[in-house]
């Protein structure tokens, strides 16, 4: 059984799989967000024979939930309704700013270069995170 960890933005969607035994997440692929994502994730689901769906929740630093939060809540219930597997919210604070220190450190360069690998990146961030939980 694996484990789908998705990044959501309005432009680009970052995924994370784990592997089988649900110990390390790792990233898998970013999608657009406009050309029919949920299609997307249904076949990546059937492909990887995933199991479960963890989403990243953007809450603020102060606990609220604002804009970003409420419209991935908005994705989620119509994943939830496209697929009958278990989708989980988690809290995904700073993941995104993890994987911007990540590339940095990694001396990345460009910032095309990294919008192209950051929401995966992040998506691992919250996989990972879901998984230690575990």
């Amino acid at each position: 059984m694996r484990i789908l960890g998705i990044d959501y933005g309005t432009k680009q969607i970052g995924l994370a799989i784990s592997d089988e035994t649900n110990t390390i997440a790792m990233p898998l692929k970013v999608i657009n967000a406009q050309n029919n994502p949920i299609a997307a994730i249904k076949d990546i689901i059937e492909a990887n024979d995933i199991k479960k769906v963890v989403v990243g929740i953007p809450i603020t630093l102060s606990g609220q939930k604002g804009k970003k939060a409420i419209e991935t809540e908005q994705f989620i219930e119509k994943l939830k309704n496209a697929i009958d597997i278990e989708v989980v919210e988690w809290d995904e604070r700073l993941s995104t700013r993890f994987s911007e220190r990540i590339l940095n450190n990694a001396k990345v360069k460009g910032r095309k270069n990294k919008k192209r690998v950051i929401d995966k990146i992040a998506a691992t961030f919250i996989l990972q995170g879901y998984l230690d939980w575990l």
